[in-house]
């Protein structure tokens, strides 16, 4: 019989390894699951009255939608503030690299779904989409090839100057990759910047004064 030691406590952080799934409450399920399925792939592993289990890869469900009654749909304004003052702001989703980013940009276009936010951040290439509830997802791809690398960028005069980015126009890098630019170059902070239009830096910020 195999013999196994005991754990030793440790004090060490035990961080999980992977993100599982996360969870909707929605007065819309029909709309969720299609833009869901229209944007990820998904499809329902199981649904009820109550909840919905949706997947696009090795695990079981990675969105669940709970079903909530349909006046609560009166509400969905009040989420979107919700989100731009307090909790959860929006979930982000990376990609290898920068190609299937923009080419999933491009099947999205086509249906109609496009980012309501496209910025080059410094560190990441990001587009922001929003389901139909208003919960906002970051698809994005790192333009350092090592997270020692992007640390380092932090500690730059360049982000302490703009924390938040450059916005980009993804149909302009599309452009510029096909026509043989290199992905190198296109991850620069400035590069999805058409000519003739000027780079817009964005330096937003909320701060709110403890009274």
């Amino acid at each position: 019989m195999e013999q196994h030691s005991a754990p030793t406590p440790t004090s060490v952080p035990q961080p999980p390894q992977s993100l599982a799934h996360w969870v909707i409450k929605t007065a819309r399920p029909r709309e969720m699951i299609d833009w869901y399925g229209r944007v990820f792939g998904a499809s329902v592993v199981h649904e009820d009255k109550q909840i919905a289990f949706l997947t696009w890869d090795h695990e079981s469900h990675r969105l669940a939608l709970i079903k909530v009654p349909r006046f609560l749909r009166l509400l969905f304004p009040f989420s979107r503030f919700r989100r731009k003052v307090y909790g959860i702001d929006h979930l982000a989703l990376t990609y290898d690299s920068l190609e299937p980013l923009l080419l999933n940009y491009e099947r999205l276009k086509k249906m109609g779904i496009t980012p309501v936010w496209s910025i080059n951040h410094g560190p990441t290439t990001s587009f922001y989409y929003e389901d139909p509830d208003g919960t906002r997802l970051e698809f994005q791809t790192e333009n350092f090839p090592t997270a020692e690398a992007t640390a380092e960028f932090f500690a730059t005069p360049e982000f302490a100057e703009n924390p938040i980015g450059i916005n980009t126009d993804p149909d302009y890098l599309l452009e510029r990759l096909r026509a043989g630019t290199s992905a190198t170059e296109l991850l620069r902070l400035g590069a999805g910047t058409r000519p003739g239009t000027k780079p817009r830096a964005n330096k937003r910020a909320i701060t709110f004064k403890t009274l």
